[in-house]
């Protein structure tokens, strides 16, 4: 099982890299629309972060000889697919819009279906869950409790340049400004 383990973080990784040319075409579209990326001191870090994450799972898999308990493994497993789901549906969602970096995009349209009807932020609601779900699928407990503290961290300070940059924008502000950053209200 641990071969199958370390499988799958390879495979996600793979998928990351996918999701980084499909991030670098969006952005070279927006370009050239007039859509200007916004300096974020603190992309690096997630890219450092979100690489970790999937290495020390590994390295805390094999190292610390971390158990597979399938009745923690099935609903981890389970967490994990249902958050790339939503990451999926986000990405399809914004389409031309969607990339890894912090972009001026509003100006040339505002996505408020999908994901967005019920709030701002579905994305990094999808992305914490899988950096706690994936490590945990196998037991690695120490990589999932720091790579989501490391992870919310980062992304306080990233949604404080994004929100700025987003608000700023009337058409925005009227469409999305009354939704809730990550979690949909029930009432």
């Amino acid at each position: 099982m641990t071969f199958a383990y370390l499988s799958l973080l390879v495979l996600v990784g793979i998928g990351r890299l996918a999701e980084l040319g499909i991030s670098r075409r969006n952005q070279r579209r927006l370009e050239t629309q007039g859509v200007r990326k916004i300096p974020e001191p603190h992309f690096r870090w997630m890219v450092i972060l979100h690489g970790g994450v999937l290495v020390c799972a590994g390295a805390e898999v094999l190292f610390l000889h971390r158990p597979l308990i399938p009745a923690l493994a099935i609903p981890m497993l389970a967490l994990f697919v249902l958050s790339n789901a939503l990451r999926w549906w986000v990405i399809g969602t914004l389409a031309g819009h969607w990339n890894v970096e912090v972009m001026e995009s509003a100006r040339v349209g505002v996505v408020s279906s999908g994901p967005y009807r019920w709030v701002r932020h579905p994305n990094y609601v999808a992305v914490v869950i899988e950096i706690f779900s994936l490590p945990m699928i196998h037991t690695a407990w120490i990589t999932a409790i720091a790579g989501t503290l490391g992870d919310l961290e980062i992304l306080r300070r990233r949604i404080n340049v994004e929100d700025g940059i987003l608000m700023s924008n009337p058409a925005y502000r009227l469409a999305m400004g009354g939704k809730p950053r990550f979690l949909p209200r029930v009432f």
